[in-house]
């Protein structure tokens, strides 16, 4: 879990850091610039802007019951970032798996790229799809329901 807020941790820490030197020098208005962006590049990068995760076991119980596909992802990746934004509403339709949070997703995960553990990959009906076009991920979803 720990593992996920590292990078949006990281961001708030240097952020504050180079705010409080800019407010100390005099530069109030630029410190609380420098700080507020820092504050949003964590939240963009922090695992609040997706769905609620859940296990990789989960995931397929649940698939099996609705045909929803799985997208497994971490926190950091632009590509799971930008997939998610451009899903919009419809990212809720989907099952999220965290691959930090849960190590039969990651080992799912790196069966289907060859070792490596490459996010997004989306699973549809058992088949995964690494770093899918968002219309096809949206058309996947839509024939599902």
């Amino acid at each position: 879990m720990m593992r996920s807020w590292i990078l949006p941790m990281l961001f708030v820490l240097c952020g504050s850091m180079m705010g409080t030197g800019l407010i100390l020098r005099g530069s109030a208005g630029e410190g609380a610039a420098v700080l507020l962006a820092f504050v949003l590049l964590a939240a963009v990068n922090s695992p609040l802007i997706f769905p609620k995760s859940i296990s990789a076991v989960e995931a397929e119980r649940r698939t099996a019951v609705d045909g929803r596909p799985v997208v497994f992802w971490r926190s950091g990746c632009k590509y799971c970032l930008r997939l998610r934004i451009r899903l919009g509403r419809g990212a809720h339709r989907l099952h999220w798996v965290d691959i930090w949070r849960d190590p039969a997703g990651a080992a799912m995960v790196r069966e289907a790229c060859d070792g490596n553990e490459t996010v997004p990959t989306v699973f549809v009906a058992g088949r995964p799809y690494v770093n899918p076009d968002v219309q096809w991920v949206r058309g996947q979803v839509a024939s599902s329901e």
